[in-house]
């Protein structure tokens, strides 16, 4: 249980659910010592005392209430503060030595569970001061069992007592189960062998059966037999005892056995009978579903029986309407002859043509043995009551109306009246007003004349008199022609009476002598007809057979020629189907060793220029490195060139005079100018050879004379380059004259 505790949050149980609660279980003495401290130091025994000066300030020096020990103990007296597990050892160490008996039964008005704390009467005297948590009170020690009984007996004493009722019911209607009156075992005493039942219930064992009885003949047997047994204190006994032991455990496991095989025996029974039921309900299952497979092909049957009646019907009536129309002539339909035949549709009407006959109508013939003969009619008409043979016709009334009437006999109500009404008004006479004191003798009626007739001319009586026999002489004239019509309409009919109630015996023996005839003609007729069918039926057998013959014959040829075409068109599906698949594998096999070959190049490609791009980076690492080296090489000697220059440079400058300097600058002008006047030179060789071949191209083009061509005068700035060229040279040569001798002597 979850309890919630103000602000503080939840707390998982109760302060005392470890002396109320029978759920409530800890594992040693130890544990429970410590709940008992928990319990001592809860806040339930703080309570708020309010103080009366200060009971509304809100000020912390000034407490409006303050916190005390509450003195009153929470728990009662008689609530057993010991550790229970105690109690539970010793009676689990009973209940083994006492096997199958029951030491103690709660009373069922024993209030248990978690609201059993609210049974309790707390006590009225009020302690002094709270117990110390370090002091614990000595408590008597005495059985659980006994102090919980005469705890409930003095409950029982002082808020329960019995009282008898009486009832309407019998102790066997009102009561489910056989009651067990609780026991006690007095210390000392043997234990009764009716206690070996404690563990049966009704159901359960009760009433006792045959396995019961002998459970019970067993433990009898058992207990004789542990009488048996020498005791423990005898150490010279101990081997026979431990093999009495064996022998005893040998017989149970054997009974033992014995049990298991009667069980199994059992269930292998059930089983049988269990797989036998489920068999035969699989039969009859089985069974019901044929039965109703086979109803269902029946009505199956006979629905396909009747459509080929129904075909065969309607095809006859074909072939009948085809016969009568052979010439395909069409036959307006004659009245007069449809009426004569009485076999005609006018007075038997065909179904399929819409015109549904009663079919019940035989339902209501009487059919008896007094109809058959005249004399048997004779009997039975003298033994009718004369009202049969006497009808009687009545009028019938005319119907009252109720309800809806017609538009016609509502106007000719409303006629009559109208008509009621106008006669009632022209025969209703003005009453006077009576007079006060004189009286009006009314005179009687006058008496009407008595009409007269006028007495009929002679001779007319004897006319009127020859034209009524004239009509009856008609009439019966009419009428016997009718009979004779009827006669001659039911000739039929009046013979077949007549040779079934014939009354004349020479009649009959003719009819008798007629029919053996006919009869004799009959029989020959059958039998040739019988014959010319037996030799038609052979001859069509013969034939039959020879036709089928063939017929099979020419069905199995077309069948295997069929299937001949239709193997032939598989296996050209098939090749198709084959060349197909082959042309499609080829295709991919291309497809795929095409991709591989551009894969194989791709790869080859990547890997040419991840190659080259390795050695164009080592190359360039390289070169690099190279240049780097060569650069700094070449820097190194050409510092070291130009120091040994400039110290040489140096030298020469300290001591050098003038004609040297002059002598450098003449070579440094010889090696810079000589070579560029050289170069203009050879240019203008050049271009005049050019020229000249120009010419030349140009005379043999336009066919000019080759005398008259000359050389071309030279432009004034060629002319004055030249001159400038010519005295730069002699300056050069001179001063290379000059400088020779000098350089001769300082040699």
């Amino acid at each position: 249980m979850i309890l919630h505790i103000g602000k503080r949050g939840f707390r998982a149980q109760r302060t005392y659910d470890y002396l109320y609660d029978p759920v409530f279980t800890v594992s040693a003495e130890t544990d429970h010592i410590q709940e008992s401290y928990k319990a001592r130091e809860s806040v339930d025994y703080v309570i708020k005392v309010p103080e009366f000066n200060s009971m509304f300030s809100e000020l912390p020096h000034y407490p409006h209430f303050t916190l005390r020990l509450n003195p009153v103990d929470p728990v009662p007296s008689f609530i057993d503060r010991r550790w229970r597990g105690h109690a539970e050892q010793r009676r689990e160490t009973l209940s083994g030595a006492l096997p199958g008996v029951q030491l103690h039964k709660p009373k069922s008005e024993d209030v248990t569970g978690e609201d059993r704390w609210k049974f309790f009467k707390r006590p009225l005297v009020r302690f002094a001061q709270q117990i110390p948590d370090d002091v614990i009170f000595a408590l008597t020690k005495t059985d659980s069992h006994i102090t919980q009984q005469d705890s409930s007996e003095r409950m029982e004493s002082l808020f329960q007592r019995t009282v008898g009722i009486q009832t309407d019911y019998r102790e066997s209607e009102a009561q489910t189960d056989p009651f067990s009156p609780e026991y006690k075992l007095h210390p000392g005493a043997d234990i009764p062998e009716i206690l070996s039942l404690a563990t049966f219930s009704w159901g359960h064992g009760l009433p006792a059966g045959l396995d019961e009885v002998e459970m019970i003949e067993r433990a009898r047997q058992k207990r004789v037999w542990e009488a048996t047994l020498p005791p423990l204190s005898d150490p010279t006994q101990l081997d026979k005892r431990k093999r009495m032991i064996n022998e005893m455990e040998a017989k149970e496991w054997a009974f033992r056995e014995q049990e298991i095989e009667k069980l199994q025996q059992t269930r292998l029974a059930l089983l049988v009978r269990f797989l036998q039921e489920r068999e035969s309900k699989q039969n009859k299952a089985t069974v019901h579903r044929l039965d109703e497979h086979f109803s269902k092909l029946q009505r199956e049957k006979e629905k396909r029986l009747q459509k080929i009646r129904n075909n065969y019907a309607l095809s006859i009536r074909k072939l009948m309407a085809k016969r009568k129309m052979l010439e395909g002539k069409l036959t307006r339909q004659d009245v007069i002859t449809e009426h004569l035949d009485y076999g005609s549709q006018m007075y038997a009407p065909l179904f399929p043509h819409g015109d549904v006959p009663d079919r019940h109508s035989q339902s209501d013939v009487i059919k008896s043995h007094l109809f058959d003969t005249y004399e048997e009619l004779l009997e039975l008409e003298a033994g009718l009551p004369p009202s049969v043979q006497e009808p009687q016709i009545k009028t019938q009334r005319p119907k009252k109306i109720k309800g809806f009437i017609r538009r016609s006999d509502r106007r000719e109500f409303d006629l009559l009246k109208t008509y009621q009404a106008l006669k009632d008004k022209k025969v209703q006479v003005v009453e006077k007003k009576p007079l006060r004191f004189l009286y009006r003798v009314e005179k009687p009626v006058h008496r009407p004349p008595t009409p007269e007739v006028d007495v009929p001319p002679e001779g007319h009586e004897e006319k009127e008199l020859a034209v009524i026999f004239l009509q009856k002489l008609i009439r019966g004239t009419a009428i016997q022609n009718q009979m004779l019509e009827g006669v001659e309409k039911h000739l039929e009919l009046i013979l077949e009476m007549r040779t079934t109630h014939s009354l004349q015996r020479e009649e009959q023996e003719l009819q008798r002598a007629d029919k053996q005839v006919t009869q004799a003609l009959q029989r020959q007729h059958e039998l040739t007809e019988s014959r010319t069918a037996q030799i038609q039926s052979f001859v069509d057998g013969l034939s039959g057979e020879v036709i089928a013959d063939m017929l099979d014959f020419l069905s199995k040829e077309l069948v295997r020629l069929q299937e001949e075409r239709r193997i032939h068109a598989y296996m050209l599906l098939a090749e198709r189907d084959r060349r197909l698949r082959e042309a499609e594998e080829s295709g991919r096999r291309q497809v795929e060793e095409r991709r591989r070959r551009e894969e194989d190049e791709i790869f080859r490609q990547v890997m040419k220029v991840h190659q080259a791009t390795v050695d164009l980076y080592l190359e360039d690492v390289i070169l690099n490195s190279i240049d780097q080296t060569a650069e700094a090489q070449a820097r190194e000697e050409i510092h070291q060139f130009a120091e040994e220059l400039n110290n040489i440079t140096y030298a020469m400058e300290e001591m050098r005079n003038n004609e040297q300097s002059e002598e450098i600058v003449a070579q440094l002008v010889y090696s810079f100018l000589i070579p560029e006047v050289q170069k203009v030179a050879v240019r203008e060789r050049v271009k005049q050879s050019q020229r000249r071949h120009l010419h030349a191209a140009h005379a043999l083009i336009h066919d000019t004379d080759s005398s008259s061509t000359s050389p071309r005068p030279l432009s004034p700035a060629s002319r004055a380059s030249t001159s400038l060229l010519s005295q730069i040279v002699e300056q050069v040569e001179e001063a290379s004259h000059n400088s020779d001798p000098e350089n001769e002597h300082t040699d």
